[in-house]
C-alpha cells in the first residue's frame, strides 16, 4: 500500500505540556510555516523496531518477532535475513535495534541487539556478523555481549546501539522493570540500568570510567539509567545523548560522559506507576547529574537523530525524537546543550513511531510500532 499525503507543519501542530529539567525554563511551542510530505512506502511490518541506511541507500528494518530484511527506497523487501540467533520474542523482548559498522563498506559487518534467553530468565544481547546481501544472510554470526545478569522479565531491554568516534559501540539497557531488581542500576556489579561500551569484537577499549574500579564491571560507562531507547552521537560535540523512559512522568534527556550517574531509581521527575514516589520523592540528589530536558506528561520516546540539514536546512542541527505514547515526531530545537523550542509533527499519521533516520539525501524515514508496522519517507513537500 502506498499513501502520501502533504501535510502543514501548522495544522500538525499538538498542544502539548512539556517541562524542562528545571520547570520554569518550559521552551515555547512554535510552528514553522514549511510544509513536508509523509510517504508511507511499505506496510505489513509486524512491530518494527529499528532501522539502519545502508551506503546504497537500502534500509535494514528489524522486527520484534524475530526477523530482518533489507528494503529498497520504493518499499520492497527482501526475503527475511538468515543467520541470526534465536530471540525471546515476548512482550517488550524480541530482535531490537540495528546499526553498520563505520567501516561497513569494506567489511560489511552490521549489529543487532535482541532478547537472549537464558539461566535465570533473558537479558538483552548483541551480535554482529557479515552480511551477504544478495543471499539475504549474515555469516560469520558471533555474541559480542550479553547483559549481566538474566532476569525473569519481558519488560525494558533499552537496546539502542551507538557507534563513537573511536569505532567503540554504545549499547544502552534498561534495569528491567524488576522493584527487586531495578535497585542495581545504581551500582557497578551488574549491567542494570546502564549504558556500557565495547569494542567491536565485544573487548573492553580504552577510555571506560570503571576499569580499576574493584568489583565494577568493566565496560560500564556510565548508571542510573531506567529504559533508554533512544540514543545518538552529538555531531558537534561527539557525546553520547540518551532519552529514557521515566514511569509516570520524567521522560529524560540525557548527555551521557564517562562515569556520570543519572539518579534512577534514587530520584526522578516522575512517580511508581501505582502513584507513590521513586526512591527519594526527589528530583535530585548530591552526585546525581539533571537532565537537560523531561517531559511530564510523557512521551515514550524511543528513536532520535540529530539532523544534517540537507533536505530540511532550517532544521540544521535539531533533533528528532519518535514518541509512541505521544505518536507524533518530536523536533527540538537547540542551543548548545539547552532545548530552546519544541513542536510535535506527523500527529496525523496516528502512529505510534519507534525509529528515525536520516538517508544520505537528508530525507527522514520512520518505522511505526504496530502489528501492521509502516516504513515512511518525510521529506520537503514539491
Amino acid at each position: 500500500m502506498r499513501v502520501t499525503t502533504t501535510l502543514s507543519l501548522a495544522a500538525m501542530l499538538i498542544a502539548a505540556t512539556v517541562t524542562a529539567a528545571t520547570p520554569t525554563d518550559a521552551p515555547r511551542i512554535t510552528t514553522e510555516k514549511a510544509t513536508i510530505t509523509a510517504t508511507v512506502v511499505a506496510s505489513g511490518l509486524d512491530h518494527p523496531w529499528g532501522i539502519a541506511i545502508l551506503p546504497d541507500g537500502r534500509m535494514l528494518i528489524t522486527e520484534r518477532s524475530g526477523r530482518m530484511r533489507i528494503f529498497e527506497q520504493n518499499g520492497k523487501p527482501s526475503k527475511a535475513i538468515t543467520g541470526l540467533p534465536k530471540v525471546d520474542a515476548r512482550d517488550q523482548g524480541g530482535l531490537l535495534d540495528v546499526a553498520i559498522d563505520p567501516d561497513f563498506a569494506r567489511n560489511g559487518l552490521v549489529y543487532w541487539s535482541y532478547a537472549e534467553a537464558g539461566p535465570g530468565g533473558n537479558s538483552t544481547a548483541v551480535a554482529r556478523g557479515r552480511l551477504n546481501a544478495k543471499k539475504a544472510k549474515l555469516d560469520n554470526v558471533q555474541v559480542i555481549f550479553s547483559q549481566k545478569p538474566k532476569v525473569a522479565s519481558t519488560l525494558h531491554f533499552g537496546s539502542r546501539l551507538v557507534f563513537d568516534r573511536t569505532g567503540a559501540l554504545f549499547i544502552t539497557l534498561g534495569e528491567r522493570f524488576d522493584y527487586t531488581i531495578r535497585e542495581k542500576a545504581q551500582t557497578l556489579d551488574s549491567d542494570i540500568g546502564k549504558v556500557v561500551r565495547i569494542t567491536p569484537a565485544g573487548d573492553i577499549p580504552n577510555g571506560n570510567p570503571f576499569t580499576t574500579r574493584p568489583g565494577a564491571l568493566p565496560e560500564i560507562w556510565s548508571l542510573g539509567h531506567r529504559n533508554a531507547q533512544a540514543a545518538a552521537l552529538n555531531p558537534n560535540t561527539g557525546d553520547l545523548w540518551v532519552i529514557e523512559h521515566g514511569p509516570l512522568g520524567g521522560d529524560e534527556i540525557n548527555i551521557a560522559k564517562a562515569g556520570l550517574n543519572f539518579g534512577w531509581p534514587v530520584v526522578s521527575f516522575g512517580k511508581n506507576y501505582d502513584g507513590t514516589p521513586v526512591g527519594t520523592g526527589l528530583t535530585e540528589a548530591p552526585g546525581m547529574t539533571q537532565p537537560i530536558y523531561q517531559w511530564t506528561p510523557v512521551i515514550a520516546p524511543s528513536g532520535m537523530i540529530f539532523h544534517s540539514g540537507r533536505a530540511f536546512p532550517g532544521w540544521k542541527g535539531n533533533l528528532f525524537v519518535g514518541g509512541l505514547k505521544t505518536r507524533v515526531l518530536v523536533r527540538l530545537e537547540l542551543s548548545g546543550n539547552t532545548v530552546v523550542k519544541e513542536e510535535r509533527i506527523l500527529g496525523e499519521l496516528g502512529a505510534r513511531i519507534r525509529d528515525v533516520a536520516e538517508g544520505a539525501d537528508g530525507h527522514l524515514w520512520i518505522i511505526t510500532d504496530d502489528a501492521n508496522g509502516k516504513l515512511v519517507r518525510v521529506k520537503p513537500a514539491t
